[in-house]
C-alpha cells in the first residue's frame, strides 16, 4: 500500500514523501491516526502542489535574506557606552544591544539570537559581528563602539 506521510514517522520517512507499506500497518495504524493519507492521484497531486509551493516560499525567504545582507553590508551601527580608565568599559555591548541600534539607526529588524557574538564587547573600537540570517546566507554587521559624552 503505498501512503503519503502527514508527519514524520520513525523508520518509515519524513513528512510528504510518499512510501511503501504493508496494507495492515497503513490500514489499522497510520491512517486512523492521521498520520498518513492513501497516495491516491488527487493526493499525489495535492502534494506536489504543496511542494511546489514550499519552495517557492524557501526560494523567496533566501533572496530576502541575500537582499538583507546586502544592505548590512553599508550599515556601520554606532552605539555609546560609559567607561573607565584605560578603554574599559562599564558592563559590556551585548548581541541585543547591536540588535536595538539596528532597529533605531537604520530601521533593520534583526533578531538577537541570529546575531553571531561569541563573546561580549567590552573595549572601544570596530568590531564585525556574523549574523546568521538563515538559508544558508550569513551576512556581516560592522559595529562601532564609541564613547558616551
Amino acid at each position: 500500500m503505498k501512503v503519503i506521510l502527514q508527519q514524520d514517522v520513525k523508520g518509515q520517512g519524513k513528512r510528504g514523501q510518499m512510501v511503501e507499506v504493508s496494507d495492515g500497518y497503513g490500514r489499522n495504524f497510520l491512517l486512523p491516526r492521521k498520520l498518513a493519507v492513501e497516495a491516491t492521484a488527487e493526493n499525489v497531486n495535492t502534494m506536489k502542489m504543496q511542494d511546489k509551493a514550499r519552495q517557492a516560499r524557501l526560494a523567496e525567504e533566501k533572496a530576502q535574506a541575500e537582499a538583507l545582507a546586502q544592505h548590512l553590508k553599508n550599515c556601520q551601527v554606532k552605539i555609546s557606552a560609559r567607561a573607565g580608565q584605560g578603554g574599559k568599559l562599564f558592563g559590556a555591548v551585548t548581541a541585543k544591544e547591536i540588535s536595538e541600534g539596528l532597529k533605531t539607526q537604520f530601521d533593520i529588524d534583526v533578531s538577537k539570537s541570529k546575531l553571531a557574538l561569541t563573546d561580549p564587547i567590552k573595549s572601544f573600537g570596530s568590531y564585525e559581528v556574523k549574523c546568521k540570517l538563515g538559508s544558508e546566507v550569513s551576512g556581516t554587521v560592522y559595529v562601532l563602539v564609541c564613547e558616551e559624552k
